[in-house]
């Protein structure tokens, strides 16, 4: 698949970028298809902020972040959203956490009046925290450890990294759930939710200055905080391939995934980088040539025709904070082996290394692409994603305007090349 950011192809003129006095970033983008709005509130921390012993913090302060303030009690924020026919929700990653309202425009200014006020005013109650984290614990065994497929990624994962910080799950490590604190949260929380560790993004029908002169009342008067970020620990060099094997009795079907070290484009903007921005865009190409539909390679060599797996994917993100992993996965049909599985996989990628892939091939990929954008920028909250995970990432979101461009500039040879660099087994687990 491709990678998050495949979006508009053309600049657009009716996003506006503001900095507030505080350090809070607001990028309005306006949209006038629909009176609705989304509101967005990204902050600058993950799972990959986290260090040993509160693995999971991030996420287990996002459940908290709906359980009140000294303005509202614990379930008033969504039932204020609720009664104005609008929905919020929130999510985690390794690299950020955000917020989100979706509702009519006329109510961005109530979005903006109820996020500044839990950005810094949050109640971080004792009995709340000792219901929530049970919760946090029970999504952890429903999603991952009952759940063969995603436990095999987690401790991939945790096999594939050493050193980087990619290598702890964003739901956290069940012994760290068990005995986390209130007051871990409360540390937590005073260190990162900031306005200058913030970015708003709001996308709809609104008009920029309004909005901008909204957030200057509600989150202008936050005072900015002393921020510290984790000091950068990129992944150690990988000496040899790495294998874990996982054992499930409730695993009916075999699984098999392959992931290879690979680099994200905030590495091709480091000021040291030794990737060239055009390798990412390659392995974004890559990954829509063996899994960008079903004419794509894999579905097509190892389901169709071959009959060896049953289903196989690609997958690649190149919009990380630090350095990322080329993934495949796949399971075998009935008749064979992981390990005919895994040599099939193989075969496909040294076709790749020996020949490039055709004019033909590319031309879909890139035509793909562009059907995408249109599509997505269907979605004011997908428009919204994109921009706040750029941002979130360290990455302007301006890259997005030029990203159809550098993908039909990827040539054959190029994609030839990343996947001699990246797919060899000193970086394989």
């Amino acid at each position: 698949m491709l990678a998050i950011f495949s979006y508009s192809t053309v600049a657009d003129s009716r996003t506006e970028e503001y900095v507030l006095d505080n350090g809070l970033k607001l990028i309005v983008k306006t949209d006038n298809r629909a009176p609705v709005a989304v509101v967005q509130v990204w902050y600058k921390v993950g799972a990959s902020y986290e260090y040993d012993g509160i693995t999971g913090v991030s996420h287990a302060l996002e459940h908290m972040m709906f359980k009140g303030t000294e303005a509202l009690e614990p379930g008033r924020f969504s039932e204020l959203v609720a009664a104005k026919g609008g929905e919020e929700n929130a999510f985690t990653s390794s690299d950020y956490t955000a917020y989100f309202q979706t509702w009519a425009a006329e109510n961005v200014p109530l979005s903006f009046e109820i996020e500044a006020d839990r950005m810094r005013n949050l109640l971080l109650l004792e009995e709340e925290f000792s219901k929530e984290i049970r919760v946090v614990l029970e999504e952890r065994r429903l999603r991952t450890d009952d759940n063969p497929r995603a436990l095999l990624w987690e401790s991939s994962n945790a096999t594939a990294y050493q050193t980087s910080p990619y290598r702890q799950p964003v739901i956290g490590w069940a012994a760290d759930l068990q005995n986390m604190t209130v007051e871990d949260l409360g540390e937590w929380y005073r260190r990162w939710y900031a306005p200058n560790n913030a970015v708003v993004v709001v996308v709809g029908d609104v008009d920029p200055a309004e909005v901008y002169a909204a957030a200057k009342k509600h989150f202008g008067p936050l005072e900015r905080q002393a921020l510290k970020a984790p000091k950068y620990r990129p992944e150690t060099d990988q000496r040899g391939s790495k294998s874990v094997t996982l054992q499930s009795r409730k695993t009916k079907v075999p699984y098999l995934m392959m992931s290879y070290k690979a680099p994200s484009l905030v590495d091709a903007q480091r000021k040291d980088a030794t990737v060239d921005a055009w390798e990412v865009y390659a392995l974004d190409v890559l990954a829509s040539t063996l899994d960008g539909g079903g004419s794509a390679r894999l579905p097509r060599e190892l389901v169709r025709n071959k009959e060896i797996a049953t289903q196989v994917g690609a997958n690649y993100n190149s919009g990380t904070r630090l350095s990322t992993l080329f993934s495949l996965s796949a399971s075998p049909s009935p008749k064979h082996s992981l390990q005919e599985l895994e040599t099939a996989l193989r075969e496909e990628i040294e076709k790749l290394k020996q020949q490039p892939p055709s004019e033909a091939e590319l031309e879909r990929i890139k035509t793909q692409v562009v059907a995408d954008t249109i599509y997505e920028r269907d979605s004011m909250f997908y428009q919204g994603l994109i921009i706040g995970s750029l941002e979130s990432v360290g990455l302007d979101w301006r890259i997005y305007e030029d990203y159809v461009k550098n993908i039909q500039a990827v040539t054959p040879e190029q994609v030839q090349a990343v996947a001699n660099k990246y797919f060899n087994d000193d970086s394989l687990t």
